[in-house]
């Protein structure tokens, strides 16, 4: 067993949040009509990718009936769909979709992790939780050859930055600010590219088009280029 598939079986363990392990349980048992025939994961979900990736996507957190469900981020969601589609085109993944975990999806040169690791009500994780969870992205950065980092959202870019300063990093202020197309160059040379969140609150009211996020991939491919 590698050492990221022994923090993988860690974080699936977990169970620091009283409050995370009641919800994501909680919807596991109940479900969602449209899911009932299904088991539910309802555990902390680990990463997933290509170990030998150098781009690493920073999500927020597993979605209550789609990762918590399946047991892989972006999968069995509309989240997902956008997203899986995105690195498609992209040439990042195998396929456009991303349904089960057993859909024979494969990404190429990209890994998925997320800040928190529970489904949190709201989709909102307290400061206290992330702040839990954080050991675990430092852990599994660490075990990535990343030379990108694409933030999904705020509390992505902000994870981000939390974790390389935590890992040693000096970030001068001014702190450099989430937007959709940002860039920041982290002190150990890695590059930080922010896209808004792939929600449906997002790509459903045109916030994020599917144009957006392609421009911000064209500039992830020049980067990785660039980094070699």
């Amino acid at each position: 067993m590698t050492e990221l598939e022994k923090l993988h079986q860690e974080i699936i363990a977990c169970r620091a949040c009283p409050r995370l392990v009641e919800w994501r349980e909680e919807v596991a048992r109940v479900k969602r009509r449209a899911y009932r025939d299904w088991e539910y994961w309802g555990r902390a979900v680990p990463g997933f990718g290509d170990p030998k990736a150098r781009l690493i996507i920073v999500g927020l957190a597993p979605a209550a009936h789609g990762a918590n469900r399946t047991g892989r981020y972006f999968t069995g969601d509309r989240s997902g769909e956008f997203l899986m589609a995105g690195l498609h085109r992209a040439g990042f993944s195998n396929q456009s979709r991303s349904d089960r975990i057993d859909d024979g999806l494969k990404l190429t040169d990209a890994f998925i992790v997320a800040a928190a690791r529970c489904a949190p009500p709201d989709n909102k994780p307290l400061p206290e939780e992330l702040a839990r969870c954080a050991p675990f992205l430092d852990r599994e950065m660490a075990l990535l050859p990343g030379r990108v980092l694409l933030a999904l959202g705020a509390i992505g870019w902000n994870a981000a930055l939390a974790s390389a300063t935590r890992t040693g990093g000096v970030i001068p202020p001014p702190r450099p600010a989430f937007g959709h197309g940002a860039e920041f160059r982290l002190p150990d040379g890695r590059w930080l590219v922010g896209s808004y969140h792939v929600s449906q609150q997002n790509t459903q009211t045109g916030r994020l088009t599917p144009a957006m996020f392609d421009a911000v991939m064209k500039r992830v491919r020049v980067l990785l280029e660039d980094a070699g």
